[in-house]
């Protein structure tokens, strides 16, 4: 995600600045020491996160805010906690009070990074799904995907043929990329290929032999998406 640090203290653009440099998935666009230079810099190249003091000479990080067509992610980082109240009525994604950890701040990037993930367009019409596994990268053809198991740091893809392949990912990233077809986690540890269930039995999906269970925070949604009579 592209951002731009906005704060008239050179120490604090400084230090957010080497937190965006820690993190791999920012990239710093430029760090401006008052709101107005960076109303300029805003309306050439817009950005997705906007890192922004308040109490700025000639005008605020509130002003800033109101000013903007095209709002990007705010994170307000500011030494005073009484503006938080105010912040979050111009929908913050967070409100950071100096002096800040990298902690703290990667937790807020974190959230933001989720909302940015979340706005993303998904492809409608995917019908296969490469994945690296080991030195090669396998093609699987999701109609011959049967689900997909969390294994600690890793998951392992199920297929239809019987084969089994294990790649170093989270299940929230394997969730977001089948996003699109007929896929539906209903476990924290399994998606599944809706397609696939041959029955459902005491809040245990199966398929293929396999009893795949049912979480409880994803039981009605699931239940929802079935065609039940």
């Amino acid at each position: 995600m592209t951002c731009l640090i906005v704060d008239d203290e050179d120490m604090s653009r400084s230090i957010v600045q080497h937190f965006v440099e820690q993190t791999n998935f920012l990239s710093l666009v430029q760090s401006c020491p008052d709101a107005i230079q960076a109303a300029n810099v805003l309306q050439q190249t817009p950005v997705d996160v906007l890192f922004l003091d308040i109490e700025m000479p000639h005008m605020s990080g509130m002003e800033l805010v109101k000013s903007l067509q095209v709002k990007p992610q705010v994170i307000f980082i500011t030494s005073r906690a009484d503006y938080a109240v105010e912040a979050f009525e111009y929908n913050v994604t967070d409100y950071l009070v100096k002096p800040i950890t990298y902690a703290r701040f990667l937790k807020a990037v974190t959230k933001a990074k989720e909302l940015f993930d979340a706005q993303q367009p998904v492809q409608l019409y995917a019908k296969d799904l490469y994945i690296k596994t080991d030195s090669k990268i396998v093609k699987i053809h999701l109609k011959d995907l049967l689900y997909v198991e969390a294994l600690a740091d890793y998951v392992m893809f199920y297929t239809a043929n019987g084969s089994r392949h294990v790649v170093h990912s989270t299940m929230k990233g394997v969730e977001k990329r089948l996003s699109s077809g007929g896929f539906m986690r209903v476990h924290r540890s399994f998606i599944i290929n809706i397609e696939k269930i041959e029955s459902i039995e005491d809040l245990s999906i199966i398929i293929n032999k396999k009893l795949i269970p049912i979480g409880a925070s994803y039981k009605d949604g699931f239940l929802k998406k079935l065609n039940i009579l």
